[in-house]
């Protein structure tokens, strides 16, 4: 498919005037095409030679409409830091429309399009520093096999935006399933609006839900509640296995389909650290990373509390009860994969907690360790291991090593297969802040090679790219802890 042969639909913005408000974007002076994604592109049926059309800098920046575009500020509200603001909705995005490709159906999002009703004391602006975060940030989740939304274009400017100092605007169009958050529900819920509640959970359901369309609103209202919770267990299971913080886990940033969402203040572990704050105005540690599952169900209790309007009480808490057994089973899963056992036993929990507990004592760094182990074949002395463990923690480290050896002996596997799987499941490259930041930094100057060079080591983060060895090694101690904000 050529650019020129792009034609949106816009079922969203045609369930009524309840859902949003109709908005023109507000365009760059000078728009420039900064980079398109080749990934995305093939995802959406997009020609690869399309990835160098002039008319990105006009389609990225709001100065011309895609064929059938209607763009709508979504409006929704939510819980921020567990405080409910009635006064949110796409302050600074607009939703485009949606893109039919190889049966899926795509939404395209222009963030940083400008002011909307719902932009409240902001300028509606994106600066390329966040633009840049975002646009690495869901190529680095989908690399690593956890559901995320994606970018599709970033667009430059020499407009000026003013955060923590003056920057320039950037924009970007967002790719995802859907940009329905829980937000959305908790809006019409808390406004008493529940016949548009109604015609959003059936239009959900028909999206993601087939299977419930002859339901009634109860039952349609239930499926999705026990959907999303599904969905949700699963992306958190999967950020805590890679060692990846969301930092602003408000119900206004969670997608109703268990897509990571909103890349604000996020941050991979460098060492372990259970206690990690990424986001510099999380002040109580409200969502730190070990904090993360909590918060995911005090979430999905404020969607159930949205839905109850359609569904009784012990369903919900029935629904809800579902939760926590999923994210323990999708997160050991995980870490299994990890570990490199293809079974499970009544201890592989603590052994996974011992080794956890090591990592943590000894301010041992999360993913080079994994993909240290992801080599190990019963070797004494752990050569490669005592690199990463300072001296103090190598007798606990053969303690667990010894316990570890029991287990693969147990299953009697091959140590070459199992060391293939574990390099499937333990990825060399992952977006560390201190390695954003240098991209960021180049970009600003006007390089934007460390940008393509990051892109495609996030793309497959668990292949070797031995010429891009710098890219995979540890943070000096003045890249760990970098202060990240919201308007990151």
């Amino acid at each position: 498919m050529k650019l020129s042969d792009i034609s949106l639909s816009h079922h969203y913005a045609d369930l009524g005037d309840a859902f949003g408000t109709p908005i023109a974007p507000t365009p760059f002076a000078h728009p420039q095409l900064l980079h398109a994604n080749p990934a995305v592109l093939r995802l959406l049926g997009i020609d690869a030679g399309e990835a160098a059309n002039p008319a990105w800098a006009q389609l990225g920046s709001g100065a011309r409409l895609f064929t059938g575009s209607k763009p709508l500020a979504m409006k929704y509200t939510g819980h921020q830091f567990g405080v409910y603001n009635p006064d949110l909705g796409d302050g600074r995005a607009l939703l485009l429309g949606e893109l039919e490709s190889d049966g899926e159906t795509w939404e395209l999002h222009l963030k940083g399009a400008g002011k909307t009703p719902y932009s409240r004391f902001g300028d509606g602006r994106a600066v390329l520093r966040s633009t840049i975060r975002e646009y690495l940030a869901g190529e680095a989740l989908h690399g690593l096999g956890i559901p995320t939304t994606r970018a599709l274009c970033i667009v430059g400017s020499d407009e000026p935006v003013t955060r923590e100092k003056i920057e320039t605007g950037a924009m970007l169009i967002r790719v995802a399933r859907t940009h329905i958050r829980f937000g959305h529900f908790e809006y019409f819920f808390y406004t008493h609006q529940l016949e548009a509640l109604r015609k959003l959970i059936a239009f959900t359901c028909a999206r993601f839900l087939p299977e419930s369309k002859d339901l009634d609103a109860a039952a349609q209202a239930e499926a999705l509640l026990r959907f999303t919770i599904r969905k949700t267990a699963q992306m958190v299971a999967g950020w805590q296995a890679v060692g990846f913080a969301h930092g602003v886990m408000n119900t206004d940033n969670m997608s109703i389909i268990g897509d990571t969402f909103d890349y604000g203040p996020y941050g991979f572990l460098d060492d372990y650290e259970p206690e990690f704050i990424c986001n510099h105005s999380d002040h109580t540690g409200r969502y730190a990373f070990e904090q993360q599952p909590g918060v995911a169900l005090w979430n999905l209790n404020a969607l159930a509390h949205a839905l109850s309007a359609f569904v009784e009480t012990e369903a919900l808490r029935d629904c809800l009860e579902e939760f926590q057994p999923q994210l323990i089973d999708a997160y050991a899963e995980r870490m299994r994969a990890k570990l490199g056992l293809a079974t499970g036993e009544d201890g592989d929990r603590k052994l996974c907690a011992d080794l956890l507990a090591l990592l943590a004592d000894g301010h041992v760094d999360y993913t080079l360790f994994f993909r240290a182990l992801a080599h190990y074949r019963s070797e004494r002395p752990p050569a490669a291991l005592r690199e990463l463990v300072p001296a103090s923690h190598w007798e606990a480290l053969d303690h667990w090593l010894d316990h570890y050896d029991q287990r693969l002996a147990r299953e009697n596997s091959d140590s070459r297969v199992r060391n293939r799987a574990m390099l499937g499941a333990n990825p060399k490259f992952i977006l560390r802040n201190y390695l954003a930041q240098r991209v960021i930094e180049a970009a600003e100057r006007g390089d934007y090679q460390p940008l393509h060079t990051i892109l495609a080591l996030l793309q497959a983060p668990y292949d070797e790219h031995p010429e891009h060895e710098p890219w995979a090694a540890a943070p000096p101690e003045s890249g760990k802890h970098l202060p990240i904000s919201c308007s990151s």
